[in-house]
C-alpha cells in the first residue's frame, strides 16, 4: 500500500513538473529574448546570450513615442482598483445575506449569479457594446470599469459567499445581543474576520483584469485615446509585428508589474485558500 502511494506522489510530482515546465518556456523565451538583437533572436531563441545582452532594447520601449508604457501602468492601475473596489463592495454584502439566509430563495440567486463564471465575456461583448452606446459610456472609462466590474463579481460572489458562510453564526448572535444591526455586524465583524480571502480575490481578479485585452479594445476602442497596457502593447507593436527587439521587450515592460505583484502576494493567496479549506 505504502508502494502504491509512493508511485503515485511521484506521477503527480513528475506530472506538475512538466506542467510547469512547459507554461515556464514562454516566460523564459520573453526574458531572454528581451535584450538581445534581432540576429540573435531568429539565430537562436533559447540561448541566454549574457555576452552580448544589452538594456538598450529596454530602454527604447519604455521610450517609444507611440505607447507610454507609463501611461499604460496608470490606466491599468486605476481600472483594477475601481474594479475590485466596486466588485467587493456589492459582492460582499450580497454575500453576506445570501449565507445567512438559507432559503430556497437565496440559493437560487446564488445560483443565477454563479452562472455568469461559465458564460465567456466575450461571448457578451456585442451586446454589452449595444447597451452603452444607448447609455452614452461607450469609449469611456466608466463604461469598461462597470463591465469589467459585472464580469468579476460571480466569482467573487462565489468566493465571499462560501467563507462567509462558515463562520459561526454566534458572532451574529452575539453582536445582536450587543444592540448591532446587520450592517454593523457585517462591516465590523465579518469583514476583519475575512481579510485572506479579500486578499486572495483582488489578486485574482487583479490578474484577470490586467490581461483582459478583448474589453478594453471593443470598449474604449482605438479612437478614445485610451490605452490599458495590453490594447497599448497591441498598438504600439502591432507595426513591428516582425521586429522583435520591439515586440519581447515591450511584453516584458507590460508583464513586470503584475509578475511581482503576483510573486510577492503568492502567500497571500495561498493563506486565503487554506484559511476557507480549514473553515470549510
Amino acid at each position: 500500500m505504502k508502494k502504491t502511494l509512493t508511485s503515485a506522489a511521484t506521477v503527480r510530482v513528475a506530472f506538475i513538473s512538466l506542467v510547469s515546465l512547459g507554461m515556464l518556456v514562454p516566460m523564459y523565451l520573453l526574458v531572454v529574448n528581451a535584450f538581445k538583437s534581432q540576429q540573435e533572436i531568429l539565430a537562436n531563441p533559447f540561448s541566454p546570450g549574457f555576452g552580448s545582452a544589452t538594456f538598450q532594447y529596454l530602454a527604447d520601449a519604455w521610450n517609444n513615442p507611440d505607447f507610454s508604457i507609463l501611461k499604460g501602468y496608470g490606466v491599468t492601475i486605476a481600472l483594477v482598483l475601481c474594479v475590485n473596489a466596486l466588485a467587493m463592495a456589492v459582492c460582499a454584502p450580497a454575500a453576506y445575506v445570501l449565507a445567512r439566509t438559507p432559503t430556497l430563495l437565496s440559493r437560487l440567486l446564488l445560483f443565477f449569479f454563479i452562472a455568469g463564471m461559465f458564460i465567456p465575456t466575450q461571448v457578451i461583448l456585442v451586446p454589452v457594446i449595444f447597451v452603452l452606446r444607448t447609455i452614452g459610456l461607450m469609449g469611456t472609462m466608466p463604461g469598461l470599469i462597470l463591465f469589467m466590474t459585472a464580469t468579476t463579481i460571480p466569482f467573487t460572489l462565489f468566493v465571499f459567499f462560501g467563507y462567509i458562510r462558515v463562520l459561526p453564526r454566534s458572532l451574529d448572535e452575539a453582536a445582536a445581543i450587543d444592540g448591532a444591526g446587520r450592517y454593523y455586524t457585517l462591516w465590523r465583524i465579518i469583514l476583519p474576520l475575512m481579510r485572506p480571502i479579500i486578499a486572495t480575490v483582488f489578486i485574482l481578479n487583479s490578474l484577470s483584469v490586467w490581461n483582459d485585452f478583448a474589453s478594453p479594445q471593443m470598449i474604449l476602442g482605438p479612437g478614445s485615446g485610451v490605452y490599458t497596457v495590453t490594447t497599448g502593447v497591441y498598438a504600439a507593436v502591432g507595426q513591428y509585428s516582425t521586429d522583435y527587439t520591439k515586440v519581447f521587450p515591450t511584453l516584458l515592460l507590460a508583464v513586470i508589474p503584475i509578475l511581482v505583484i503576483f510573486i510577492v502576494m503568492q502567500r497571500h493567496i495561498m493563506s486565503g485558500l487554506a484559511a476557507g479549506a480549514v473553515k470549510g
